[in-house]
């Protein structure tokens, strides 16, 4: 690749949602508020998770590993948000730019494999309850986790440096609030065969496998509750799996939606709503889910806070 053409950008311009400066501030107090909500519950729940020794399981292992890493998925964009929506400001640079998608694809596609865990861990957990605890061990938790993270920032190594050797021919206006894909895509003036070949990896690694492995565990889990003889053992065994499911799919729906489709086929603005989405909202209801109808959390969060009163 010529690399003139790889120096010629050196800043992106984000132009954000609006622009209209009445509407840029109402704006950034909603995101500063989704932002503080998703750092108190998700820091929140690692700490109840940390605290309390009934919630020293394997499956509260992994919610406080999402709750974690939902914490820095969130702070990778809302910062840069803020800033954007009172600033006049909207540059970002080469390198800026580069470091919000290295780290916001690594975790991005760290959760991917994450959910994938964790529902192999909710087939285990109902598939064969007595033996649950020694099935997934200490040592296997940690290899799991470790193993999200591993894969997610390898391919996001992958991804980045694929992007950011592309052509952009001097157009430096990304129609975003972040440095992401399809926009920085719809910049580059020269899209190569290979280029594409590494974009359906990055699918086909990141989402579609870890989607078939979570469909895979989902059938078994399935196959193991109508196995139960019980209505009630039935519905207590599928309970356990609400909160997971409606996180994939709220998590999963919104990644498939946006990067499932050709380049030439993005919209931008519709795009954009979807990106906020799974950006930002995503990591602030994720705690929601996987407490409002948890007894176990509910039950560590009142003796915080009683262990608060007396103290």
């Amino acid at each position: 690749m010529d690399k003139t053409n790889f120096t010629q950008v050196k800043e992106f311009i984000l132009l954000g949602f609006t622009a209209k400066e009445g509407f840029q501030l109402v704006l950034f107090f909603i995101f500063l508020t989704i932002y503080i909500i998703s750092l108190l519950g998700n820091l929140l729940l690692v700490s109840l998770i940390c605290s309390d020794s009934r919630l020293h399981t394997p499956m509260y292992f992994f919610i406080g590993n999402l709750s974690f890493l939902d914490l820095w998925y969130s702070s990778v964009y809302a910062p840069k948000i803020l800033m954007t929506c009172v600033s006049e400001d909207k540059s970002i640079s080469f390198a800026g730019c580069l470091a919000q998608f290295f780290f916001s694809a690594g975790l991005a596609y760290s959760e991917c494999y994450l959910l994938a865990a964790m529902a192999y861990d909710r087939y285990v957990a109902i598939s064969n309850p007595l033996l649950y605890s020694q099935a997934m061990s200490s040592k296997l938790c940690v290899g799991l986790v470790a193993a999200s993270y591993l894969g997610g920032f390898v391919n996001s190594t992958l991804i980045t440096s694929e992007t950011f050797t592309l052509s952009f021919c001097g157009n430096n206006v990304i129609d975003d609030f972040f440095c992401d894909l399809p926009p920085l895509v719809k910049l580059a003036c020269d899209i190569k065969v290979s280029y594409q070949a590494v974009l359906y990896f990055i699918l086909a690694s990141n989402v579609v496998t870890p989607s078939v492995l979570i469909l895979a565990s989902y059938l078994s889990i399935l196959a193991a509750i109508l196995r139960i003889r019980s209505r009630q053992g039935r519905l207590k065994a599928f309970s356990t799996c609400g909160s997971h499911l409606t996180a994939v799919t709220l998590y999963y729906g919104s990644i498939l939606f946006i990067y499932s489709r050709p380049s030439t086929s993005y919209t931008l603005e519709r795009d954009k709503v979807v990106s906020v989405f799974y950006t930002v909202v995503i990591p602030m209801l994720n705690p929601l889910i996987y407490s409002l109808r948890n007894k176990d959390v509910k039950e560590a969060l009142r003796k915080m806070v009683e262990r608060a009163e007396f103290s």
